[in-house]
């Protein structure tokens, strides 16, 4: 038969239910521990969810890697460019690339017709596909080829101004603006009409800030929109590298390789702030949800201080009997590792379970309440990410039963220095 400790035994006995207010404060504690590790669990799990989704939307779209003209003009010799960094170490693939913003104008079949900023991005349809996954990403059986005089929309674009397959648009850009304004003030009169493009199918890259603000176009298109094309002009080359954290690296190397004459930016660069920003929310939160399981362990000190005192006379025989300080410390040591144990470990099973049916609960609060509590304008995702790791796990569970245990300590400190004539004479 198993025999426990008789402190241990105590401790159980101390923790059954019983109609007393002492019982229902360590309830009250124990939920709070649960509380605590469960939403700490959850709030954590999303944040790391957020930062690695972002990060391979990011580096699935965004190239690791873009060289431009060192004097902020066009590039003239991108294809030297991608011809001395193709072979590079640690790179994976270039492409050329013309970006930039564009008016877009849609006629609707009632007459009336509407504009819009978006962005354009001029691709190379072969070298594209080693730079990003935009080949990938296609909705339906759209394929990124550019059959003729043809874009590419978002699937957000395409929803919020009600576009479909073989629609037509027009695109006007800043250089047709620029020549026009130029021609006015040189007393010449001059229009340009808008270039004429069909939708040939609509991409999803799974982060609302491209889907909504990006066309896709081909590089040759691209060109003639920004007066590039007789020179054979670009506006960067996209470069992916085998370790996108190692941009910062291959980019001071290439940077030697090319020279002067050329400008390298990182993904990290153009986006390591918004990445930066998520990593300090995701610290801030790790540290404002402790203070639920240290308001916790507050409560669990008051639990047993009040019991200690409750038990004054019991802890007086035990000492006549021969107990020692240790064991009666262990006793009340005991009961805040039960509790701590008993409310992380249900802590860590509703924080598992509210991760697994995280987005099915914010379905219902949006019902509920009539709010899209998740909107995609702002927080880019559609569904509510999640990644669990167990360092995270560890830390949150161990920090919380390190908590508990100390929380235990001051009572029982004070428990096993009553003398026994001290604690009989109390009653």
């Amino acid at each position: 038969m198993l025999r426990f400790p008789f402190e241990v035994f105590l401790a159980l006995r101390y923790l059954r239910p019983s109609r007393n207010f002492i019982s229902v404060i360590t309830l009250i504690s124990v939920l709070g521990v649960v509380l605590g590790v469960g939403v700490l669990i959850v709030v954590i799990s999303v944040m790391s969810g957020f930062d690695r989704q972002l990060r391979e939307t990011l580096l699935g779209f965004e190239p690791h890697i873009l060289v431009s003209d060192g004097y902020g003009q066009p590039l003239s010799n991108y294809e030297a460019v991608m011809e001395k960094v193709k072979n590079f170490s640690g790179v994976k693939g270039a492409a050329p690339v013309v970006m930039g913003p564009v008016m877009m104008e849609i006629f609707r079949k009632d007459g009336s017709s509407e504009v819009y900023a978006p962005y354009v991005r001029g691709v190379h349809p072969d070298f594209e596909k080693t730079v990003s996954n935009l080949h990938t990403d296609m909705v339906g059986d759209a394929e990124m080829n550019f059959p003729g005089r043809v874009v590419y929309i978002g699937l957000d674009m395409a929803r919020q101004i009600q576009l479909t397959r073989d629609d037509i648009i027009h695109l006007h850009s800043y250089g047709n603006f620029k020549k026009m304004r130029d021609a006015i003030e040189s007393g010449e009169k001059m229009a340009i009409f808008p270039e004429e493009f069909v939708i040939d199918g609509i991409f999803d890259v799974g982060y609302y800030e491209f889907n909504s603000n990006v066309i896709l176009l081909s590089l040759w298109d691209a060109q003639d929109l920004y007066s590039l094309g007789n020179d054979n002009l670009v506006h960067g080359v996209q470069i992916m590298v085998d370790d996108p954290m190692n941009a910062g690296e291959i980019r001071n190397q290439l940077a030697a390789h090319l020279g002067e004459d050329f400008h390298l930016t990182t993904w990290i660069d153009r986006k390591g702030e918004l990445l930066n920003a998520i990593m300090v929310e995701k610290n801030v939160m790790f540290y404002i949800l402790f203070f639920i399981m240290l308001v916790a362990s507050f409560g669990i000190m008051g639990t047993l201080i009040a019991f200690v005192i409750q038990k004054t006379r019991e802890i007086g025989i035990l000492k006549a009997l021969g107990a020692g300080r240790t064991q009666v410390m262990g006793i009340f040591l005991s009961q805040s590792i039960f509790v701590g144990v008993i409310g992380v470990s249900l802590g860590f099973l509703l924080g598992l379970g509210m991760v697994a049916i995280r987005n099915d609960f914010l379905r219902l609060m949006n019902w509920l309440t009539g709010f899209e509590l998740f909107p995609a304008s702002i927080y880019q995702f559609t569904k509510l990410p999640a990644l669990i790791i167990p360092s995270d796990i560890a830390i949150i569970c161990g920090g919380a039963m390190l908590m508990c245990l100390i929380a235990g300590i001051v009572p029982a400190w004070n428990a096993g220095r009553f003398k026994p004539v001290e604690a009989l004479r109390h009653e």
